[in-house]
């Protein structure tokens, strides 16, 4: 039984999340009922990062097993041809070992949050990035995000019902550059808690707004209560852009970075 790995782009404005819901379309149903369509398989397709309502994806991971062996590319072009009109592609697909596994293989993932600062509202961006008006001090944030790189208990920055098993991650790398009228924010972690990163974004944009200095964050995190921290940013502003593997790496117990409630199952 051949194992295919798939990189995956979609925008997910039109979807309730990756995760398949019962009632509500996520882009592992159509995803899956794409496959369906050429293969005459029903599978189940596991992706390395279980994203929210409205995040979107440049480079998400998923691995997944067909009784028939196709040739990868025939598979890109086969899913890619029923997945139409949705606003899903799959960009890449290879075989891969027994033992991989988009989601326990991966040892880091890494996201973009996109901030356009400018007065005038979003067009082309609208729902792509999150629209901020004021005038923000990328330099003064990028230097209290560096507060947030290492090991660190993120109570402050996670959500009320996060079902990681600890709220201690940690964070490889946080940048905050500015290219032209957007900001983006840039982190990687091995994975995340529940909404960390649009809790840390929120957080970051007081720094930016100077009602809160670089002290201010630290004092934030050292407080582990999320109710010391910023407002949540909004999901549109949120990509999923890669991930690191390691075959012979195990799940460290958590899910996905960013986004969405672990479910029970798997």
């Amino acid at each position: 039984m051949p194992r295919y790995k798939l990189t995956i782009e979609y925008d997910g404005t039109d979807f309730f999340g990756w995760q398949r819901q019962k009632e509500q379309i996520s882009v592992q149903e159509v995803l899956e009922d794409a496959i369906f369509k050429f293969s005459g398989e029903r599978v189940q397709i596991f992706a390395s990062g279980r994203t929210d309502s409205g995040v979107h994806a440049l480079g998400q991971v998923a691995s997944v097993d067909l009784e028939k062996d196709f040739p990868a590319h025939k598979v890109r072009e086969a899913i890619n041809f029923h997945l139409r009109p949705a606003k899903v592609a799959v960009l890449d697909a290879e075989f891969v070992d027994d033992d991989f596994h988009a989601r326990f293989s991966a040892t880091e993932r890494s996201y973009l949050y996109r901030i356009i600062n400018r007065r005038a509202h979003l067009v082309l961006d609208h729902n792509k990035a999150w629209f901020v008006p004021q005038k923000l001090d990328v330099q003064a944030m990028h230097e209290a995000a560096q507060i947030l790189v290492g090991v660190h208990d993120f109570t402050s920055f996670r959500a009320k019902d996060c079902q990681a098993k600890s709220p201690v991650k940690s964070i490889n790398r946080i940048s905050v550059t500015q290219h032209g009228e957007e900001i983006r924010i840039e982190l990687s972690a091995r994975s995340f808690l529940y909404h960390q990163v649009r809790n840390i974004t929120g957080s970051l944009k007081k720094v930016g707004i100077g009602k809160w200095t670089k002290e201010d964050l630290k004092r934030v995190l050292e407080a582990k209560d999320r109710g010391q921290a910023g407002e949540m940013a909004p999901a549109w502003g949120l990509y999923f852009v890669s991930v690191g593997f390691d075959p012979l790496s195990e799940d460290d117990g958590a899910y996905d970075p960013t986004v969405g409630k672990e479910p029970t199952t798997q």
